[in-house]
């Protein structure tokens, strides 16, 4: 049985943010962990198939691997346990501090107020032609920086920032809930473990301040609509030393005004007049690499197509070009002159007197209608 998408199993959208990727494996893993559900045989399955998408969407690396190649992209048997691809599951304490360990201070990378920077989308509009031969360019994003009127401290220039009084610089205090003691992070410093008494006027204590920078982007020959390049250490500066998030440039493909894409082929409706389509001829057609010439055969109906091979895209995870597919549609001619119409009628009256070889799909036609209305 085929896996299910990560991003549908855990029930949000592909552009989550970790924070709700990991509120979602939560309920996910209260509601199905065995140790509660011990009368439930496919309670088991169900949380082993959360677990599994949530270690790999909560990893940027592993996630951005999944967006673009799928289950293919990640390794099935990374990080694999005694009770099988999601990695097994102890009793339901190891569950708890795992999912839960934020709340009570014990987030990975979070402890002392260091965190990692928010990543970053960029939507890049680009023509079919850039997407088929890749280019490169350069975006300009806002973003945050240190300030550097006070260096990223926050405080004003002259002053310093001063261990927070409440937690004494741990950035966490312990609150008692009946007969347990519990660690949160710290509502006065929110876990930096400082305060900064005289905030700089620049910032306004915050220690950074929006600015704008030019990135240099390379699209990837064959990128597709909706394909995502990461730009690594390019998103959000982190808290306290924390890394910064990544960048996400993400591909939107501009209509074409000749071919419509699928994948790596490419379509495109190809007039003929109707003397061409009658009487046949050589066609000149374009494609992404130039032009090509096609042979219309005589007799050539409405809908025929014509394959020209490896004239589509070479898609990034693809080892040879797709197929142009050209549909043929019979132009009726338009804006007649006397002498056009008078040959017209000529040629319709000839026509009329064996309209069985002529015209033989309307003979057809004209049967089957007669065929319905007498029955």
């Amino acid at each position: 049985m085929a896996k299910r998408d990560f991003y549908e199993v855990l029930g949000v959208n592909r552009d989550a943010s970790q924070d709700d990727i990991r509120k979602a494996y939560r309920k996910l893993a209260m509601k199905w962990h065995p140790d509660r559900n011990p009368d439930n045989p496919k309670a088991e399955e169900h949380f082993k198939e959360a677990k599994e998408a949530y270690e790999v969407l909560s990893e940027a690396q592993k996630r951005t691997a999944y967006d673009q190649f799928g289950h293919a992209g990640v390794d099935p048997q990374a990080g694999m346990g005694p009770g099988g691809a999601a990695g097994g599951f102890g009793g339901f304490g190891d569950i708890f501090n795992d999912i839960f360990g934020d709340i009570f201070g014990a987030s990975r990378g979070g402890r002392g107020g260091v965190f990692r920077g928010a990543d970053l989308r960029y939507n890049l509009e680009i023509t079919l032609e850039q997407a088929a031969h890749g280019f490169e360019t350069r975006i300009r994003i806002p973003t945050m920086a240190a300030c550097e009127t006070c260096h990223g401290s926050g405080a004003k220039p002259g002053t310093q920032p001063q261990t927070c009084p409440s937690c004494r610089g741990a950035g966490q205090v312990r609150v008692s809930q009946g007969p347990f003691s519990i660690a949160q992070t710290c509502p006065r410093c929110h876990g930096s473990g400082k305060i900064v008494p005289t905030p700089c006027a620049t910032c306004a204590g915050s220690g950074r301040i929006k600015h704008q920078k030019t990135l240099s982007v390379k699209i990837p020959a064959g990128v597709d609509e909706g394909d995502r390049v990461r730009l690594s250490g390019e998103g959000e500066p982190g808290v306290n030393g924390g890394p910064s998030g990544d960048l996400y440039v993400q591909v939107h493909i501009r209509q074409h005004a000749v071919f419509q894409r699928d994948h790596d082929d490419l379509h495109c409706e190809m007039p003929i007049s109707i003397t061409t389509a009658a009487l046949g001829g050589e066609i000149e057609i374009p494609t992404l690499d130039g032009s090509a010439r096609i042979r219309v055969p005589a007799e050539t109906q409405t809908g025929k197509t014509f394959r020209l091979r490896a004239k589509g895209i070479k898609g990034v995870r693809s080892h040879q070009p797709g197929d142009l597919f050209c549909h043929v549609v019979v132009e009726t001619p338009v804006s007649l002159t006397a002498r056009q119409r008078e040959l017209l009628k000529e040629f319709a009256d000839i026509s009329e007197k064996d309209v069985a070889r002529h015209n033989p799909r309307s003979k057809s036609w004209y049967e089957k209608v007669k065929e319905f209305f007498e029955s």
